[in-house]
């Protein structure tokens, strides 16, 4: 990867009603409107906002459409006093799981051990890693187009940040589980394979 123009941070969303349910929650007909952020989840976006430096009122922040990434965003924006207006985007939806949808998020793991033989694959009518890393990062590559100098942060979901974690690392997305997860509510800063810092 090239070098960038920018800063990129990512945040997975707090802790949400579906993470809590043990459910699958993909379909952007039900996850733009329902399992929001638990209290917790609430709370443990304040504190992950409240200890990081990194994170300041001219942060430019995007974020999926989702409502438990909504929720995160509003937090956010309200506790750094942001700058600039939110911004939300499809781009950083959930990755869609097809038939999973609705059922045990222990069904998660079917896919991504598919993913490892198949990135490209949509069993189930799951969206594919690649599509997901296609996605991604052509959001990356707008903002690469029309900003310089500024910071981002991108608030979305597990599967999603990591494969655009993946992406920025040069790791295939069919190894997109070998990289370090987040857990809800974590920052994280997007660094490429060549520039660790």
């Amino acid at each position: 990867m090239q070098k960038l123009s920018n800063r990129y941070f990512v945040m997975r969303h707090g802790q949400s009603e579906a993470n809590i349910a043990g459910v699958i929650a993909s379909d952007p007909n039900v996850g733009c409107t329902a399992y929001g952020l638990t209290e917790t989840g609430k709370t443990q976006v304040a504190e992950s906002i409240a200890s990081s430096s990194n994170i300041t009122a001219n942060t430019h922040i995007l974020s999926s459409d989702f409502l438990r990434a909504r929720e995160t965003a509003e937090i956010v924006h309200k506790a750094i006093k942001g700058t600039y207006p939110l911004h939300f985007t499809e781009k950083l939806r959930e990755r869609f799981f097809g038939e999973l949808n609705g059922q045990s998020d222990d069904h998660y793991q079917e896919a991504w051990t598919l993913d490892r033989d198949n990135p490209d694959h949509h069993e189930f009518g799951v969206e594919s890693a690649n599509d997901v890393v296609a996605r991604t990062a052509e959001l990356i590559g707008v903002l690469e187009k029309q900003f310089s100098n500024e910071t981002f942060l991108l608030i979305a979901h597990g599967d999603v940040l990591q494969l655009l974690q993946s992406w920025f690392q040069g790791v295939p997305a069919s190894e997109h589980r070998q990289l370090p997860h987040l857990d809800t509510a974590e920052i994280r800063r997007l660094n490429t394979a060549e520039s660790p810092e």
